[in-house]
């Protein structure tokens, strides 16, 4: 058949359809029958033993008129199996003779000419030649110090894993214990990017140490004996780290205690632990800079206050257009209320807390708040709350209606001011039982939660503002922030201080 415009028309069934009816096979399996194919096939047709048009050389990878495995290996890999037919190939045993009988054209060989010509001249090095050149060249070759690891990855051509930095090297850990009225707490934390740290370890108990100290004025044995366990705790976790600073201290209970530094001798004594007591003043900066990552760039004014169980801390914070990388530099106005969640229930009585009850501890709190002095302040959007305490921590997981206390849900919430006056009249319209079943309060807190609460609603109406941030946080975090600014961690271009001894000052 032939098409007028294009020369031979294909057969209607393609050419492997017409092959098959002549009973011959198809091109796959004509390669693979010995004796199909004549020993030299060109474009057209070629009868055996005929001379090769110019330009072909003789195929010396052809047996018995195949192609060698190799060579169809080669034409599948390559990049020019669109002509393997026309593709000269200079035989290694005949090199010469080949040479001199075909000429190759450019673009057609299996393998550039930079690769035949890099390939021949590695073949005509002897051995001899090849020792020679490495011995020059390790002659001459400069010493080069050990590669770190990074340095070895980069020369492989492969990124350098990252190393975690418990393995990096020194780390330099802080630890800081809060002994308070109401719980023992510990911390042990690496310093991260500026102002900021990742806690390696952690403790906090429930201890009661200032149960019956409003009515005796002392530390009972039993408070003191279970003060003591939890602090063997403390001791054993930070005997197993290697600490470069740490300090230790007590609060309100100790301070108002007149067993107080008779307690702490003891605790050196049995735990190898020295605790320091600490002034108000001093625990009120403490509670600031604990939570001042907790402070917008957009406020001006905030009143942050803590709610310990023997006494209440209350800081007055003005922020102008310089604003201090420490946030306690800001305080303008503090005081501390001898007055905590454990004194005033004891007091008033926490199981069974009526509406009346709950007014009266109210009232008690606004009269030691008369005698503060403080100017008012501008109510508006930069200006709100701050509260570190257990009474707001759990005033938010009431209201987020957790299954089980989530820190990471709780710090950093905000609360409107009628979403926290419905969490206490929640709690005050709930029987001790209730609280005590509640997830987010538990039994040990069931008897301090309102309490706590009376605390809150005098300062609030102190100082009304629209919302209140809940701060998981205080008095560790304070430390902790403290002595690694002092100790330059977060300056760039400093080094650290040389010592790594444990400091309890």
């Amino acid at each position: 058949m032939t098409d007028p415009e294009g020369g031979n028309k294909p057969q209607p069934e393609g050419a492997s359809a017409q092959s098959r009816r002549d009973g011959k096979t198809t091109r796959r399996g004509r390669s693979k029958r010995k004796g199909s194919r004549p020993a030299s096939v060109t474009s057209g047709s070629v009868e055996a033993g005929a001379a090769l048009p110019p330009g072909h050389a003789e195929r010396s990878d052809m047996t018995g008129g195949q192609p060698s495995r190799k060579r169809k290996r080669r034409r599948r890999g390559g990049g020019h199996a669109a002509e393997p037919q026309t593709r000269p190939v200079q035989a290694r045993e005949n090199h010469s003779a080949n040479a001199a009988g075909a000429v190759s054209e450019p673009g057609k060989a299996g393998k550039s000419g930079k690769r035949r010509r890099r390939n021949r001249n590695r073949r005509h090095h002897t051995p001899q030649q090849v020792a020679a050149v490495a011995t020059v060249v390790e002659a001459i070759r400069p010493v080069a110090p050990p590669m770190q690891a990074r340095d070895v990855a980069r020369e492989s051509g492969h990124h350098a894993p990252r190393v975690p930095a418990s393995h990096s090297g020194p780390v330099d850990l802080y630890a800081a214990l809060d002994l308070g009225t109401n719980n023992c707490r510990l911390l042990i934390a690496q310093p991260t990017r500026p102002g900021s740290f990742r806690v390696v370890d952690a403790f906090s108990r429930i201890v009661r140490l200032g149960e019956g100290l409003a009515a005796s004025g002392r530390l009972s044995e039993e408070a003191m004996d279970r003060a003591v366990e939890a602090l063997k705790v403390c001791s054993v976790k930070l005997a197993g780290r290697d600490i470069r600073r740490m300090r230790l201290i007590a609060t309100e209970a100790c301070r108002a205690a007149a067993n107080g530094e008779d307690f702490l001798s003891r605790v050196t004594t049995e735990t190898g632990l020295k605790l320091e007591i600490i002034n108000r003043e001093t625990e009120a900066r403490l509670a600031v800079s604990g939570c001042s990552s907790l402070v917008g760039r957009e406020a001006r004014s905030v009143v942050l206050f803590d709610i310990g169980g023997g006494s209440s801390e209350i800081a007055v914070i003005r922020i102008g257009e310089n604003r201090s990388s420490r946030l306690a530099n800001h305080i303008t106005h503090w005081t501390s209320l001898p007055v905590g969640v454990v004194t005033l229930s004891e007091r008033h009585g926490g199981r069974d807390v009526t509406p009346d009850v709950f007014e009266a501890m109210i009232n008690e709190v606004e009269i030691m708040l008369g005698r503060f002095e403080c100017p008012p302040l501008q109510e508006g959007h930069d200006f709100h709350l701050i509260g570190t305490s257990g009474t707001v921590t759990t005033l938010a997981g009431v209201h987020l209606d957790l299954p089980r206390y989530d820190r990471r849900r709780v710090d950093g919430l905000w609360l409107s001011d009628a979403e926290v006056s419905a969490m206490q009249a929640k709690l005050l319209s709930w029987g001790y039982s209730e609280r005590a079943a509640n997830p987010c309060i538990g039994p040990d807190r069931a008897d301090l939660v309102l309490a706590g609460c009376a605390i809150l609603e005098a300062i609030r109406r102190r100082w009304p503002a629209g919302r209140m941030r809940v701060a998981d946080r205080g008095l560790r975090e304070g430390l902790l922030t403290d002595m690694m600014a002092d100790d330059g961690v977060w300056r760039r271009g400093r080094g650290r201080r040389p010592p790594r001894e444990r400091e309890h000052a």
